[in-house]
């Protein structure tokens, strides 16, 4: 039987929803869910106005395992129903077709298959430290052999302030390619009639807003960061002096790992309040959950107040504590 302490149930419209997994994810907080258990919250979430995805996530806590509908759904079918969670997706999603748009940005918890074969699947799964291990000394890597490129080429006596001038560029070259990518590429929003841009689409990012709890895949995979990387380097190439690029490139993979470690903390770490990333949490809660088309910022917002995307984050009556 089952301890008190082991469920935190709530009462929805006469039905019951176990939310204890759904603590430690909660936009809002565990504080602002504590006195709720063992109550009935109809009037509660009705006066909180909830996001379309917030609801629709709330159908996975119904404790009978059937997914309710939510007010203001009409006779809208469940998502769900549309794909089988037993099998490998990547095969299913283009079967969606224009239905696609709405399942992906309808947040379940779960966790997702890629692949039925165990070795590609095993590809797509990345455990977040594993990311500062292959980089950070391919990083250092290339600093060392930039400082020396540089050197030979521009005969500098005294390079190390130069070196971390560059490495600082690079690092700001990816802020701008973050954004750039999340918003004009991860977020591309495929018609549904092509197939090949419904694989695109939810291989890059669409399943992770399908499934943002999914704590394997909310970093990039080494290998098709590497692709990614080499790529970057011939742009660079072709833009920037011989003298430069190495330790360009280096700044710019130092400011991807940053990225990466700061978007799983966002989702999985507790930042106090008042501080940076407090913010960037909130801030990256309402991409998920409410305006999936602003807030593209992940380690800054800077990029978001230039082109105009910045999400307005409302003011609280008592800080968040997750």
């Amino acid at each position: 039987m089952k301890n008190e302490q082991d469920t935190f149930e709530i009462s929805y419209q006469n039905e019951l929803y176990d939310i204890k997994e759904f603590l430690k994810n909660h936009p809002g907080g565990r504080n602002y869910l504590a006195p709720y258990r063992a109550k009935e919250v109809t009037k509660r979430m009705e006066d909180i106005k909830h996001s379309k995805a917030a609801l629709y996530l709330f159908k996975e806590y119904k404790k009978d395992d059937k997914r309710k509908k939510m007010p203001n759904e009409g006779e809208e079918e469940d998502l769900e129903k549309l794909v089988d969670w037993s099998k490998p997706m990547l095969v299913q999603v283009t079967s969606l077709g224009t239905k696609y748009k709405e399942w992906v940005i309808s947040p379940v918890d779960r966790h997702l298959r890629l692949f039925g074969n165990p070795i590609l699947e095993n590809l797509t799964i990345t455990p977040w430290y594993v990311v500062p291990i292959v980089w950070i000394p391919v990083i250092i890597y290339l600093i060392k052999l930039g400082a020396v490129r540089y050197t030979n080429i521009t005969k500098d006596p005294s390079p190390w302030i130069s070196v971390v001038l560059f490495v600082v560029l690079g690092i700001t070259i990816w802020s701008l390619l973050e954004y750039s990518l999340h918003r004009w590429v991860f977020h591309i929003e495929p018609s549904g009639h092509s197939k090949l841009m419904i694989y695109f689409h939810f291989i890059i990012h669409g399943l992770h807003h399908k499934v943002p709890f999914d704590t394997r895949r909310l970093v990039f995979p080494p290998f098709p960061a590497a692709i990614i990387a080499f790529i970057l380097y011939q742009i660079l190439s072709f833009v920037i002096p011989e003298s430069h690029v190495i330790l360009i490139t280096a700044g710019a993979i130092a400011g991807y790992v940053m990225y990466d470690m700061i978007h799983y903390y966002l989702h999985y770490g507790s930042p106090e309040e008042n501080t940076y990333f407090y913010q960037l949490k909130r801030y990256h809660n309402q991409h998920h959950f409410a305006h999936h088309d602003s807030g593209f910022g992940i380690s800054s917002i800077f990029w978001d107040k230039i082109f105009g995307t910045a999400i307005r984050l409302r003011h609280l009556k008592m800080g968040i504590k997750w």
